[in-house]
């Protein structure tokens, strides 16, 4: 391990690096996806150099075009769908299209007798409180998600901004990627042996937390999405969404909307919707996270369910969207450098 012989000299680099990454910090996600962009798509810019190993911008600039078309494009055109249906599902609830209400009363209507006793020696025998409590809620959060779209399309110009600083720094870094972990490798002080297990784990779980992660949410989003649109049950694509982004949580996972759905199809007499649901729900969405993260990441890379678990919730509360890549890394991390600890000579 390199000693460093000069404090002072040790402090003053300290002292840039934090005034350099306070400066930066505007645009840490965009820097932050653009590795991990890079890093996703490493081998496909190395499977391109060795089929022109002089011509490594046009590799890189070949990758680029392949991120933008195969991400960049469907992310955005799901935004604005997504966009869409929120606020068409927003303006009929406020036209009274959709009564959150009358969806209770149904619901109420179909609920086995010891039910509605139990619920009533509860305190919850005043279903017209609740109904206004339930649609106001529902309202209440249409309503913030749609102040927030609208602020988002406020600051378009600094989301232009951002992407294109991240497809800017992504080309760099798939033409220099290389040389430049080479040179921060050896900058770090530690020994040549640990350096490798760190960088080797880092770019592990950024690879598992995207193709076992994201993709697979993504996948699950998608033909939960379309279950539902078959099945006639109303915006679809939110619903879709929403069992995709739970499912990046292994112990909660997309059955908190299938379940209460197909439930309430049941009860309400929509019987063989509720059947279907429930047997996709089992057997299609349920199974892909078995099947096709094995495929994807393999069984060496993953960590515990429950460090996935309190580290992404953990990062999504510190650190908002990036933190689904963050929190687990960091844990990876944690996890790495304590068992490289546990493996030293006592």
């Amino acid at each position: 391990m390199r000693r460093i012989q000069d404090p002072a000299f040790l402090i003053f680099v300290l002292a840039v690096s934090a005034a350099f990454a306070w400066i930066v910090l505007p645009l840490f996600g965009a820097i932050l996806w653009s590795v991990v962009a890079a890093i996703l798509f490493a081998p496909l810019n190395d499977r391109l150099l060795r089929a022109m190993p002089r011509r490594r911008n046009l590799a890189a600039l070949l990758t680029l075009l392949v991120i933008i078309t195969v991400v960049v494009l469907p992310a955005l055109f799901l935004a604005a769908l997504l966009l869409q249906e929120a606020t068409n599902v927003y303006a009929r609830i406020q036209s009274g299209a959709i009564d959150p209400a009358t969806f209770f009363v149904r619901f109420q209507a179909h609920l086995p007798h010891w039910l509605t006793g139990l619920m009533e020696r509860s305190g919850l025998s005043d279903f017209a409180a609740v109904q206004a409590k339930l649609s106001a809620g529902i309202a209440a959060r249409f309503q913030s998600l749609t102040a927030q779209a609208f602020s988002l399309g406020q600051s378009a110009f600094g989301f232009v901004v951002a992407l294109g600083v991240m497809l800017y720094v992504t080309f760099f870094l798939l033409r220099d990627g290389k040389t430049l972990s080479a040179r921060i490798e050896q900058a770090v002080p530690l020994q040549a042996d640990r350096r490798t297990a760190l960088f080797d784990q880092f770019i592990t779980v950024v690879r598992a937390t995207i193709k076992g992660s994201l993709v697979v949410a993504a996948v699950q989003g998608v033909i939960g999405g379309i279950i539902f649109w078959a099945l006639g049950i109303h915006a679809a694509l939110l619903w879709g969404v929403a069992m995709g982004f739970l499912s990046l949580f292994p112990a909660i996972g997309t059955g908190l909307i299938w379940v209460p759905v197909a439930i309430y199809l049941l009860v309400t007499g929509a019987l063989w919707q509720g059947i279907v649901l429930i047997l996709c729900g089992l057997f299609v969405i349920g199974m892909v996270d078995n099947i096709l993260r094995p495929i994807l990441v393999g069984r060496d890379a993953r960590m515990p369910d429950y460090v996935v678990l309190i580290s992404t919730l953990g990062g999504l509360e510190v650190l908002g969207f990036n933190g689904l890549v963050i929190g687990p890394v960091i844990a990876a991390l944690f996890l790495a450098s304590w068992k490289i600890l546990a493996k030293q000579p006592r």
